[in-house]
């Protein structure tokens, strides 16, 4: 790719939906292939405790910058055949604003580990999702991913106005700090995070590669408030609609709903291209693009290109559970489909886009059987407490104990753990006390109902590949050369 601008960014979708596997079948085929940076500490241990099939882990783990550290990893996780299938997963420890040493390490790692095995076998960039709410694992997480070479940081779920000036620092090894959304914070209250790589990594290594960083927007403001206030260099922006999956922004103003119970979203929350345009950065349109036709209004628009992810969830080297992954393209087979916007299901508050299968969370009966639990805790709210301290809650652990952090009741209705189930929704779900394993919760946007485009008679599924060339017909060589 050189220094062509990608015309297709796939998605960074969920927790290892797209993992290394789908962005380096994205990436070898010239458009930008993307992981998803969430939970890869957690997932990484995982991976090892299940015998680490293939053995692209420990591949990855003999290019590691500290071969110590790789050895502590593979000695405390990697279970030769994997572990029993009635043993639990060994805890990995929840992230805080000063967590131990080992905990920094698996990060670093886990980022260092996924980007370097998307960026196997090819020269073209690679790079990586991250939500800026999930900010304890931010500094250790980019650090790792930028070891590894990765070319783009993208990012959402926020207002990042922190992480140009991250990257910057870490380019030559510098400590960074990180700016905490503290609940209740009051003035002269600084909750931040810090990260000096040298603390963890004692050794020497040259100058990195500073990535470019795509924050993903849903609002001229935001793009404009981006570029004044950023602490550096802002290289685009992906502008997401509310029907792309995963988390959505809310609507501006009033939350409204259809009769199907749908939030309405209106003139307020359409972005105005024209505007954006006049920024002068790239950007690409995200939201129901997956198709010839609306990459070619993208690109008509102004746009660079499109973000797709939906589509490429389901492809064959996607890690979506293989049983939820041929449920759903059964459902699009029969076009039986259905993607709703749960308003309560997040913990963020944020709406969250829902695929309904009867063996998930949407079915209420399991939602319902399932103990509270927050063991994860990626998505837990910093909240300042009466003696001006910072501590963690999160509205879908059990409802006493965020009563007793001062949460509301009110909060707690209808939240569900997407910390686990997003884990569970690739294969890797927590075993609980009498046999229960974790349940999915599986998130795509409103174009699961069209995906029955990219499905051949004769095949059961689709690749990565079909989907790039389905999406490039009619584009002008040109602009993918």
């Amino acid at each position: 790719m050189g220094t062509r601008l990608p015309v297709i960014i796939q998605g960074g979708m969920g927790a290892g939906v797209s993992g290394w596997r789908l962005a380096r079948a994205v990436s070898s085929k010239g458009q930008l292939g993307v992981v998803s940076g969430t939970a890869l500490d957690v997932l990484m241990a995982r991976r090892l405790q299940d015998g680490d099939q293939g053995g692209h882990v420990r591949f990855a783990l003999k290019h590691f910058p500290s071969q110590e550290i790789a050895a502590r990893i593979i000695d405390r996780h990697f279970i030769e055949g994997g572990k029993a299938p009635d043993a639990p997963y060994k805890p990995v420890p929840m992230h805080s604003p000063r967590p131990n040493s080992e905990l920094i390490q698996l990060t670093i790692a886990a980022n260092f580990v996924e980007i370097f095995l998307a960026r196997h076998g090819h020269k073209n960039p690679v790079g990586i999702n991250y939500l800026e709410k999930l900010q304890l694992p931010h500094l250790p997480s980019i650090y790792g991913a930028m070891l590894a070479g990765v070319e783009y940081i993208l990012m959402g779920a926020g207002i990042p106005l922190k992480i140009p000036g991250v990257l910057d620092a870490f380019v030559n090894h510098g400590a960074a700090e990180y700016p905490l959304a503290v609940a209740g914070a009051q003035d002269g209250d600084d909750f931040k995070a810090t990260f000096d790589p040298r603390e963890y990594l004692d050794i020497d290594l040259p100058p990195l590669t500073r990535p470019k960083f795509l924050p993903i927007i849903a609002s001229n403001v935001l793009a404009l408030t981006l570029m004044k206030k950023a602490n550096g260099r802002v290289d685009g922006f992906i502008v997401e609609g509310p029907t792309a999956g995963g988390h959505n922004a809310p609507p501006r103003g009033k939350m409204q709903f259809d009769a199907d119970g749908e939030v309405i979203y209106g003139e307020r929350d359409a972005v105005d291209l024209e505007k954006l345009r006049a920024l002068g950065l790239p950007f690409w349109l995200a939201g129901g693009y997956g198709s010839p036709e609306k990459l070619e209004e993208a690109l008509e628009n102004g746009a660079t290109g499109v973000q797709v992810g939906t589509p490429f969830a389901l492809t064959d080297e996607s890690d979506l559970e293989p049983v939820s992954k041929r449920e759903l393209l059964r459902q699009v087979r029969e076009g039986t489909a259905q993607v709703r916007t749960d308003v309560t299901a997040s913990p963020t508050g944020f709406p969250f886009k829902v695929a309904q299968l009867s063996n998930s969370q949407t079915n209420t009966a399991i939602y319902e059987a399932r103990e509270r639990i927050c063991d994860l805790g990626f998505l837990r709210e910093g909240y300042r407490t009466l003696t001006g301290t910072l501590d963690y809650r999160c509205a879908a652990e059990p409802e006493y104990v965020f009563l007793a952090k001062g949460g509301d009741i009110e909060q707690t209705k209808g939240r569900k753990c997407l910390c686990n189930a997003l884990v569970a929704n690739i294969g890797k779900p927590q075993l609980r006390a009498e046999g229960r394993l974790e349940p999915t919760l599986i998130t795509m946007g409103n174009d699961l109902v069209g995906i029955g485009r990219f499905l051949r008679p004769d095949h059961e599924g689709y690749s990565a590949a079909d989907v790039i060339q389905h999406l490039l017909t009619g584009v002008a060589a040109e602009a993918i050369a």
